[in-house]
């Protein structure tokens, strides 16, 4: 966020006074930056809804007055999210600066080399790039690029989902997503954390938007999980309430009509052994 003054100060301070104004201080741009990240985040949904996330081959999406800061984060959540090699791209005027993230099989910087003659500047690895371009030449860029990804079938490439931990009842509560808020950033390098919770019973399940996503409610013993897996709709055909599953995802705070509660985002499901 541009504050990486007073972070090397609370290294180097002797004086616990100035430590613990320097911490209030790096905690509210923290929460700055999360409120940025939500927004750019949004942005960038609300953008894909135009552009048929399912059709797609590549996310290259950019915008006026996102930070520069904070996109590299979002483009890590999105090109997770949607499994799909993601760039986004802050514009000042007629200059912009991206940051993209890949996917295992797929070489970003590789990409980039084939459609430089559409960028300023460039640098990066396989798997996390940054660039720079006239906003004049995204359209171009974006084309060359979505071709490219496209003659790579990164569609038949699959993911592959790394648990970090076993999570059960005990943890979903409020303090334990505390601890987890202490890890963030999450991006290329510290990925947000996957847990699996085993042997639920589904309560109810039904998809949403027209079947593009999915809903579920399900219980361990007497407590309730609500769950959300995105563009996972069609998994609602092949689950009926009461079945016994195993859910890999993410833990995420959900706010509705004010209220707030813990939901897992699903990254993918299996029936109980």
């Amino acid at each position: 966020m541009g504050h990486q003054e007073d972070a090397i100060k609370l290294f180097l301070t002797e004086d616990i006074n100035e430590a613990k104004e320097l911490v209030k201080k790096l905690n509210l741009y923290n929460v700055e930056r999360q409120e940025k990240e939500k927004q750019i985040f949004n942005d960038a949904l609300s953008k894909l809804e135009n552009e048929n996330i399912h059709e797609i081959k590549s996310i290259v999406l950019g915008e006026d007055g996102w930070h520069h800061g904070v996109i590299g984060i979002v483009a890590s959540k999105l090109a997770e999210k949607f499994y799909k090699p993601t760039i986004l791209i802050c514009f000042e005027g007629d200059v912009g600066k991206g940051s993209g993230r890949s996917i295992q099989g797929f070489d970003l910087h590789e990409a980039l080399v084939r459609t430089s003659e559409y960028l300023d500047k460039f640098g990066g690895h396989e798997m996390a790039i940054g660039l720079s371009l006239q906003k004049d030449m995204l359209p171009k860029f974006k084309e060359e690029f979505n071709k490219i990804v496209s003659e790579e079938y990164v569609e038949d490439l699959i993911p592959i989902i790394k648990i970090d931990a076993q999570i059960t009842k005990k943890d979903m509560n409020f303090s334990f997503m505390n601890e987890l808020q202490l890890l963030e950033p999450f991006g290329e390098k510290n990925k947000t954390p996957i847990f699996v919770y085993k042997n639920l019973k589904i309560d109810s399940i039904r998809s949403l938007s027209e079947g593009k996503h999915l809903k579920l409610l399900l219980r361990d013993e007497n407590f309730l999980i609500n769950a959300i897996g995105f563009n996972l709709g069609e998994l609602s055909e092949e689950y009926l309430i009461g079945d016994k599953i195993d859910i890999a995802g993410t833990l995420e705070i959900n706010s509705y009509n004010g209220q707030e509660s813990i939901q897992i985002n699903i990254k993918d499901i299996m029936k109980s052994i």
